[in-house]
C-alpha cells in the first residue's frame, strides 16, 4: 500500500511519524556502532513496546536485525509470543528472515520507510507478509519517511567507502618502507 491509501490503521499521521522517528533514532544507534542502520519499534495502544537496531556486528549473531531485537523485546514486555493489536514500525523494508518472524508473531501491520531491492521480503523482492498461501497475512504500509530512512542509509554506506579508502592508505604506509 502507498502511504496515504486507505490503511485500517489506529494512529494519525502525525504519530506515525513520531514513531519513525523513533525507529529513526535506533537506527542511529546502529550507525554510530558500524552497523547497518536499521531501526524498528513495535506499538500497542499507542505506546512503543519493543525496540530494536541492528546489531549482527556486535553480537555476531545473524539474526540480530532491528526487527528480531524489537519483536524480542515486545514479547518479553507482553508476556506472549502473539504480538496482536500492534504496528511495527521499521527504517527499512523487512528481509524475508524478518518478515517470516513478523507473520509468526501475528503482528497485524507494518509500516517502513525505504525500500530494500536487494533483500526485500515484504514487497520488493517477496510478498511474504501479505501472501495468501500463508495463515497470516499483515497490512504493508510504504514510504513513511522514505527519505530519511533513505539517507542514513547512504550516509553508511559512504562512511564504509571512506573507512575503506583510510585503511588502504594505512595498509600502504606501513607495507612501503620506501616512502
Amino acid at each position: 500500500m502507498e502511504l496515504g491509501e486507505s490503511f485500517l490503521m489506529p494512529y494519525s499521521l502525525e504519530e506515525q511519524t513520531y514513531f519513525m522517528q523513533e525507529a529513526l533514532k535506533e537506527a542511529e544507534k546502529s550507525l554510530q556502532k558500524a552497523e547497518i542502520p536499521i531501526g524498528c519499534v513495535i506499538v500497542k495502544d499507542g505506546e512503543i513496546i519493543g525496540r530494536g537496531h541492528n546489531a549482527r556486528e556486535e553480537s555476531n549473531q545473524a539474526i540480530m536485525h532491528a526487527e528480531m531485537m524489537a519483536i524480542n523485546e515486545a514479547n518479553a514486555h507482553e508476556g506472549n509470543w502473539r504480538l496482536l493489536d500492534t504496528t511495527l514500525f521499521v527504517t527499512i523494508e523487512p528481509c524475508v528472515m524478518c518478515s517470516g518472524a513478523i507473520g509468526l508473531a501475528r503482528i497485524p501491520h507494518v509500516i517502513y520507510g525505504a525500500s530494500n531491492q536487494k533483500f526485500g521480503g515484504a514487497d520488493s523482492l517477496y510478498q511474504i507478509l501479505t501472501d495468501e498461501r500463508l495463515n497470516h497475512r499483515v497490512q504493508v504500509e510504504r514510504g513513511l519517511l522514505a527519505a530519511d530512512c533513505a539517507n542514513i542509509m547512504q550516509t553508511f554506506f559512504r562512511q564504509g567507502r571512506e573507512r575503506k579508502k583510510i585503511a588502504k592508505h594505512l595498509i600502504k604506509e606501513q607495507s612501503d618502507p620506501f616512502d
